[in-house]
């Protein structure tokens, strides 16, 4: 635990900082920001995309202004427009993106009436005349009487600083009805429409959206406040009125009249209409909706007011459909930034809203969003946190993804089973922070401890322990201590002569590649290897990395080197060098294993009787003739799997214990029955000499020497021969006795 415990800290750290945005104690841009590119994505790729036909845009574009001249239009060209759509081609709705602030003096009434209002003699003619031509002239009291009875919504705008102009339409909830927790926007000044139209007009909306900060525009509010009383949009308008004007509900998660005004805040927004349903608007704590967007811009028929006007659509085309008023003409400036596109109609925004309510496509972000948030934080970051720092690297890259692929898979769960909007930003960069932090962290701190453990032990062990002991720096110390370990010594025959044959650039070519090759057979058993005495190699097993099969994998090398050697001499017999023999000891035992030496020079290496013992073993391998000598106690650890030779028992010089020295053979399921025959003949000979019946032990060596002849056979033969003249007497033990190294 302490080994990872700044990890841990660090991990506890992000998540908190994560964990403090997502409960919104503080906001960072960069999250919003990337929220907000996740958003539009989600919203591009999973737009139902076609054309709704219920929703029609008639169009001031260019080919309207062309043929009808600049805007604005005059009032009457409106009011034969508001007439033909609703007598001839019978629309069901019709809305103006438009405000109409300023009276029209297009048709020059105010001039006549200045005229008649001067005393001029013989003036009652004109003044006659002009009684009779008012009602023609008076464009704007054409256009109110076109939008009397019938369900047109005149466009309006909030703002904030200026001065208001023109008027209002009655606000559709009073002060006070919303006391729960919604922050409702509020505005000081409107722009409204002449009270003359606003008043013979069903009702008027309000064209404002919410402009993000980043330009584009996602949300549309369903109502605004301004003086205490709440004003519905445009489009929140024109639904109503194609539901016969219901009454605005605001839906709370809890029942008001149970919970008294603790209530939360309003969620919804219903519409009772007469035939006993109810059409549900989610909103966000703003009361806004998120703008349905259907596909890219065109998502909506679209037709030129030019044409409407000639007759040139046919009737069927609008017929029952609601219909809004807008224009796409650049110079007109009504271009918005949308998650669908930079520069897109704002009357096609209107559409989207209209359609979305009436489909149900509206996305909710409900209450509990926050919390879903601030859960699904706390879960991927709690076991990425404390986990990842227990992990390989492969295992934390394949557990990062999967909680990558989670966070994504619940959260377009929510978006597309739901209908729900959750945030996904924090999320990410949650989960890339601690993976990132976890691989720094290996890269930058473990990478050094490996380089210091690669300092400490890579000249001595394999680099695949090297890695393992890293893993558990604090598992491993070069302090010295006692374990059974199996420790390997091996020399060059005739060194000092072969050394005198070769030139010294020479012979350093040849140790070269000697001690490569042996050293690399070493190694790929996991064996440490302590040190070059000249042309000697000491090794051992079992430490700094524990190893149960130390006697084994030590065994294993030195059948390695004595093939390696085989190979080696191929190569120096090409060049004209000399062919190496090399005997090989190798002894089990207790050991004093550490860091040992003086302040100024200090090595990992072993010591110990056992230690000594197996440097006596490798001494005495040429005495007789073979290339490999294990100890008594490396033999029983490996009887099961190998099948060995025992040469003689012997006391080395230094100890008074006598101990038996066996040859390797092999591994006894890869032995021939050729072999098994040698040694079964070779062990009744020795028994015989051990007897000292010299007449069996003779003739049963002279059958070995005919069936493999090697020096081994030689010795004892000559042993036979000495101790036949001179007896060892009854008390012979059948040890020899080595007084030299």
């Amino acid at each position: 635990m302490k080994k990872y415990l700044v990890r841990y800290l660090l991990g506890c750290a992000i998540l908190l900082l994560f964990l403090g945005h997502a409960a919104k104690v503080y906001q960072i841009a960069l999250i919003d920001r990337l929220d907000a590119i996740i958003y539009d994505t989600k919203l591009r790729l999973t737009m139902p995309q076609g054309v709704d036909e219920r929703v029609v845009i008639l169009d001031i574009d260019e080919k309207s202004l062309t043929e009808i001249g600049r805007w604005p239009w005059s009032r009457d060209r409106l009011a034969t427009l508001v007439d033909k759509l609703f007598n001839k081609y019978g629309i069901r709705v019709l809305g103006f993106d438009i405000d109409f602030a300023e009276a029209d003096r297009s048709s020059g009434l105010n001039s006549l009436e200045n005229l008649a209002s001067r005393d001029l003699k013989d003036s009652s003619g004109f003044q006659s005349a002009l009684k009779k031509l008012r009602p023609q002239l008076d464009y704007d009291a054409r256009f109110a009487e076109s939008l009397r009875g019938k369900p047109a919504i005149l466009g309006y705008y909030f703002a904030h600083g200026s001065a208001s102009s023109g008027a209002l339409p009655p606000p559709v909830l009073p002060e006070g009805a919303f006391p729960g927790g919604n922050r409702i926007y509020h505005w000081e000044s409107y722009g409204g429409n002449l009270a003359e139209l606003q008043e013979n007009a069903a009702g008027g909306g309000y064209i404002n959206p919410v402009v993000d900060l980043d330009g584009v525009i996602r949300r549309v509010p369903m109502l605004l406040e301004y003086r205490g009383a709440y004003y519905e949009s445009l489009a929140l308008a024109m639904v109503r009125a194609y539901l016969k004007f219901p009454r605005i509900v605001p839906g709370y998660p809890d029942d008001p009249e149970t919970s008294g005004e603790s209530y939360g805040s309003v969620e919804w927004l219903d519409l009772p209409t007469a035939s006993g349903a109810t059409l549900s608007i989610p909103v966000d704590e703003n009361v806004a909706v998120l703008i349905p967007f259907r596909g890219y811009e065109k998502s909506f028929p679209y037709y030129s007011i030019a044409d409407v006007l000639a007759d040139r659509i046919p009737p069927a085309l609008l017929k029952g459909r609601i219909v809004l008023v807008g224009t796409t003409a650049p110079g007109l400036k009504d271009q918005r930034s949308t998650p669908v596109g930079e520069i897109y109609s704002g009357v096609e925004v209107h559409a989207n809203l209209i359609a979305g309510m009436l489909e149900g496509r509206i996305k909710e972000k409900p209450r509990y969003a926050q919390a879903v948030d601030i859960l699904l934080l706390l879960i991927a970051g709690g076991v990425m946190a404390f986990l990842l720092p227990l992990m390989s690297a492969f295992r934390a890259s394949v557990v990062a993804l999967l909680v990558l692929l989670s966070l994504v898979g619940i959260n377009l769960a929510f978006w597309q089973y739901a209908n729900f909007v959750l945030p996904l930003a924090a999320g990410l960069l949650l989960a890339t922070s601690l993976y990132a932090l976890n691989m720094s962290w290996g890269y930058f701190v473990e990478s050094r401890s490996k380089r210091q453990f690669t300092e400490l032990f890579g000249q001595y062990v394999p680099p695949e322990l090297v890695d393992e002991m890293s893993r558990n720096p604090e598992g491993y110390s070069m302090e010295g201590r006692k374990a059974e370990l199996t420790v390997l010594f091996s020399d060059i025959r005739g060194f000092t002569t072969i050394s005198e044959g070769l030139e010294p650039d020479q012979l350093a070519t040849l140790m070269n590649e000697y001690l490569g090759a042996m050293t690399e057979v070493i190694r790929h058993q996991r064996g440490t290897l302590d040190k070059y005495i000249g042309d000697a190699i000491m090794a051992f097993w079992g430490a700094p990395v524990g190893d149960d099969q130390h006697a084994r994998h030590a065994l294993l090398a030195a059948l390695g080197m004595q093939r390696e050697l085989l190979k080696l001499n191929l190569l120096l017999t090409q060049k004209g060098w000399p062919e190496l023999k090399i005997g090989v000891g190798v002894n089990t035992g207790v050991m004093t294993v550490g860091d040992m030496g003086s302040p100024v020079r200090k090595a990992y290496t072993v010591m110990g009787d056992a230690v000594n013992l197996g440097a006596r073993l490798e001494g005495i391998t040429k005495q007789y003739g073979v290339g490999i000598i294990a100890g008594e106690a490396t033999r029983g650890l490996l009887l099961e799997e190998f099948t060995f030779r025992e040469l003689d028992r012997v006391r080395v010089k230094g100890k008074t214990e006598p101990i038996g020295i066996y040859q390797p053979l092999g591994v006894t399921s890869e032995l021939g029955k050729e072999v098994l025959e040698e040694l079964a003949l070779w062990h009744r000979a020795l028994h015989y000499y051990r007897t000292q019946d010299w007449d069996r032990a003779a003739a049963a060596l002279l059958d070995l020497s005919r069936m493999a002849p090697c020096y081994l056979y030689e010795l004892y033969a000559e042993r036979i021969e000495v101790y036949c003249k001179q007896p060892p007497g009854e008390n012979w033990d059948g040890v020899t006795t080595f007084e030299t190294k």
